[in-house]
């Protein structure tokens, strides 16, 4: 049997996987408050002006599924559809 002093250290495998972290982006906004009206973001520099972030699309999908049961076990199978904008 052995016991810790008698244990070789081992490097653990994760640090071989380590990375350093990226470089920092400065954000060209310092608040966000919701638009009462509109329910959207309001971006604000920090002189409290109005910051435009750009547009950004919009997606939908549909799922449908098929099932059928003619030997008595479930076989079930389904299709998937998205659009992006």
């Amino acid at each position: 049997m052995s016991t810790a002093s008698q244990l070789a250290p081992v490097r653990p495998w994760g640090l071989g996987r380590l990375g350093p972290y990226p470089t920092v982006v400065t954000m060209p906004f310092t608040s966000v408050t919701i638009d009462p009206d509109t329910q959207t973001g309001v971006f604000r520099d920090g002189d409290g002006k109005v910051v435009e972030m750009g547009k950004h699309g919009t997606s939908t999908g549909t799922e449908t599924s098929t099932v059928t049961n003619q030997d008595s076990r479930n076989d079930a199978g389904h299709d998937q559809d998205s659009n992006q904008d």
